[in-house]
């Protein structure tokens, strides 16, 4: 099951997203101002990000953040999933790619995302599910 997060979620939002970071999946952690920052901009507004919570029945299994921008490139909205997390006890049951179908359903002209090179499971579901790599090099300036 997925749906969008709450104003209640906020505890287990903060906790799954101190987990993700703390894991070898991320090149670095955050401060721990970011979890609650996020989630507070969750709670603000969809127009940039929003909020998923995945679960196994009544049990939360993870989360997932998809932010929106518009790609000139692609020709109109470009959704990055930006973050998806599992935990460990729920991964290879389907939910990962059950939120890549809902994703699929937004109206984006592109879905994007980027990974770690050694996550290969990861890696290996993504191109199961038809995403390639680009030749692009990616490159940021943090401020």
């Amino acid at each position: 099951m997925i749906r969008k997060l709450t104003k209640a979620d906020e505890a287990l939002f903060v906790a799954m997203s101190r987990e993700f970071y703390a894991s070898p999946a991320v090149e670095h952690d955050v401060p721990p101002a970011y979890h609650t920052d996020a989630f507070a901009e969750l709670m603000r507004s969809d127009e940039y990000i929003e909020g998923y919570l995945l679960s196994d029945g009544e049990t939360p299994a993870g989360y997932a953040l998809l932010q929106k921008t518009y790609s000139r490139e692609a020709g109109g909205l470009t959704v990055w999933i930006d973050e998806i997390y599992l935990r460990p006890a729920f991964r290879g049951k389907g939910l990962a790619k059950e939120l890549f179908a809902l994703a699929e359903t937004l109206g984006a002209r592109r879905l994007r995302l980027e990974v770690e090179p050694e996550n290969e499971r990861a890696v290996a579901l993504y191109k199961k599910l038809g995403y390639r790599e680009l030749e692009y090099r990616s490159m940021i300036k943090d401020l």
